[in-house]
């Protein structure tokens, strides 16, 4: 591996822990938030279940990336 190849490698690497830190943020700040909501009586059922829907995607995101930063074992 080239100089240049491991530093686009590191590069890669360093960005997606930062856009995996970013996701985890915001999915803990809309869980927080959906919790709030579910204890107010007067809350949109149509936004609550766009925000659990949102989370989710958020959930499944976090998942990829950090799939994509396990090393893979079998190489």
């Amino acid at each position: 591996m080239t100089d240049t190849t491991a530093s686009d490698s590191s590069s890669e690497r360093v960005q997606r822990l930062h856009k995996l830190r970013l996701l985890r943020v915001e999915h803990r700040e809309l869980d927080n938030l959906i919790t709030r909501l579910q204890l107010d009586y007067n809350t949109d059922e149509l936004q609550l279940k766009r925000l659990k829907r949102r989370r989710l995607m958020f959930k499944d995101q976090i998942a990829r990336l950090e799939s994509e930063l396990i090393p893979d074992l079998n190489a």
